[in-house]
């Protein structure tokens, strides 16, 4: 595996930084941010997808990441796409 550094929270300083990574394997986003509160969580199971169980499953969680990192995340599937091209 090789991550591709992508962008990090430039609100956060120095320690919790939400930050984003491209696999250059896989072209997957790797996604580093903040765990969803209870109250996020539940609202999730709740309005899963049809025909979906009402539960996060084993091996995965909610996360919450900042309405102003979208441009990060459009520079992370970006460099994804352009990964996919070069295949």
């Amino acid at each position: 595996m090789s991550l591709q550094f992508i962008g990090v929270d430039p609100e956060s300083g120095q320690t919790g930084s939400p930050t984003a990574w491209v696999d250059e394997a896989t072209r997957d986003i790797v996604l580093q941010s903040y765990i969803a509160d209870e109250a996020t969580r539940a609202e999730c199971i709740e309005k899963n997808a049809p025909g979906h169980d009402k539960v996060i499953p084993d091996g995965e969680t909610v996360i919450r990441i900042p309405a102003h990192m979208i441009s990060t995340l459009r520079e992370a599937c970006d460099a994804a796409e352009r990964a996919a091209e070069v295949r």
